[in-house]
């Protein structure tokens, strides 16, 4: 029998915007730590999380892990105010390894100037990412794992799943056999707290994380509601990702210890730029971008 946990505010909504967005979680406002199988709703009845140990197979664990990490590992500064940063400008903010694959509806300013220079028009602005587009190979052996992940949120969010997949079906921009158009790698990063942004609202998020090496925190947490969860190899966690959430700081025991976790959703704005377009569409669409961005760069 899965326990099942109410939980309630503990700050009101006004100090969540005006004290805590955009800072990082102290552990002085977390009361409880999840590290077994639950349901938790909140006091007007919604579901906040649904946390499931050890149910990955470890094969199609090793093999994300193996394929991804070099990718995953790459530094970037486009995280914005989950890094704690409040420039507006990318350039300011401090790089973190955090990255995306599959597809993504913004150009980087490189492609901008690519189309540009090729006299064309700026084409619509939806994209395969590098990793898939550069490294086919690998990204092919990270599709088991994300196709359970897949699954699981099937199985254990099926309303939610029931609206995004519908969303999915209608778009060849998606990883393929999922409800899935993109996912997000971050390696030891710690974000601020925040709720997610440019996903699908009718859908639910959920984590994944793997293990090298030792290390304590980093738990998952919903600051709001005073709780959070250990995301561990093999589990998963779903959760409401609209409400206020964030990481407790990652103290490594062993000096190269290492947290890959994984989030993988649909962006709304890919399925509302590409829904009904044909798979002729998405083809030369592909081609396109891929033959001028690589002419000109």
């Amino acid at each position: 029998m899965v326990k099942i946990l109410t939980v309630s505010k503990k700050i009101t909504d006004e100090d969540m915007v005006e004290k805590y967005s955009n800072t990082f979680i102290t552990p002085s406002t977390i009361t409880k730590i999840i590290r077994e199988n639950v349901d938790v709703y909140t006091d007007t009845g919604e579901l906040l999380l649904r946390f499931r140990k050890n149910v990955l197979p470890i094969t199609h664990v090793d093999a994300f892990y193996d394929n991804v990490i070099s990718f995953a590992q790459t530094s970037t500064n486009n995280r914005g105010s989950t890094t704690g940063s409040t420039s507006k400008n990318v350039y300011d903010n401090p790089k973190v390894m955090s990255n995306i694959f599959g597809y993504f509806d913004r150009f980087p300013p490189n492609y901008k100037v690519s189309f540009r220079k090729a006299g064309m028009k700026t084409p619509l602005e939806v994209r395969k990412c590098r990793f898939n587009a550069d490294y086919p190979d690998k990204y092919k052996e990270t599709l088991p794992l994300i196709k359970d992940i897949d699954h699981l949120y099937q199985k254990y969010t099926p309303e939610h799943y029931k609206k995004q997949m519908s969303k999915a079906r209608q778009t060849n921009f998606k990883i393929p056999g999922t409800s899935f158009t993109t996912v997000t790698t971050n390696v030891n990063f710690r974000t601020t707290i925040h709720k997610d942004k440019g996903d699908d609202l009718e859908g639910f998020g959920n984590l994944v994380v793997i293990e090298k090496g030792k290390y304590k925190g980093a738990e998952t947490c919903f600051p709001q509601y005073g709780i959070g969860v250990d995301v561990r190899t093999g589990d998963v966690l779903f959760m409401n990702v609209h409400e206020w959430h964030g990481n407790l700081p990652m103290k490594p025991v062993d000096d190269d210890a290492k947290r890959l976790s994984i989030v993988c959703y649909l962006r709304y704005k890919i399925w509302l730029r590409t829904k009904n377009r044909t798979r002729r569409f998405y083809e030369r669409h592909n081609h396109t971008i891929r033959k001028v961005t690589r002419k000109q760069g």
